[in-house]
């Protein structure tokens, strides 16, 4: 009766900590030597666990577009660095400074953001804590 409660306990206990180890390190997945700034318009916003999306449509020097989508962070902290459920609706056009991922596609991590009328917010993802100057 022991170990099959000792089993059981421990497939539980590995259960529980699978989504800890999707969560990954910025280095695992995006470029530092690669910065980004995409200026687009927003298709949807996501905000889920353990990161948050936007999706942006950046229009192309040559009239095309290109989606993106930018991870941030989490819902708790975004609402804690300003943001409110209605900041993005679709159609907000927006500045996004961050780094590409790895695999050069078209998936950043989002550092700060900005709106058409100079408001710049932090985006609260893996890219690091913001610089001083920033913050103002």
């Amino acid at each position: 009766m022991r170990i099959r409660m000792l089993i059981l306990v421990t497939v539980l206990g590995v259960l529980a900590s699978a989504p800890a180890w999707a969560h990954h390190a910025f280095a695992a997945e995006f470029d530092s030597s690669r910065p980004v700034k995409l200026r687009g318009t927003v298709t949807q916003w996501e905000l889920v666990n353990p990161h948050s999306w936007i999706h942006l449509d950046v229009k192309n020097e040559d009239g095309t577009t290109t989606a993106w989508m930018i991870e941030v962070g989490s819902p708790n902290s975004l609402f804690r660095l300003g943001f409110t459920k209605n900041s993005l609706p679709p159609g907000t056009e927006i500045l996004v400074d961050g780094y590409q991922a790895k695999d050069r596609g078209n998936l950043a991590v989002g550092k700060n953001l900005t709106f058409p009328d100079g408001k710049r917010l932090f985006l609260g993802g893996s890219a690091g804590e913001p610089k001083e100057e920033e913050k103002k």
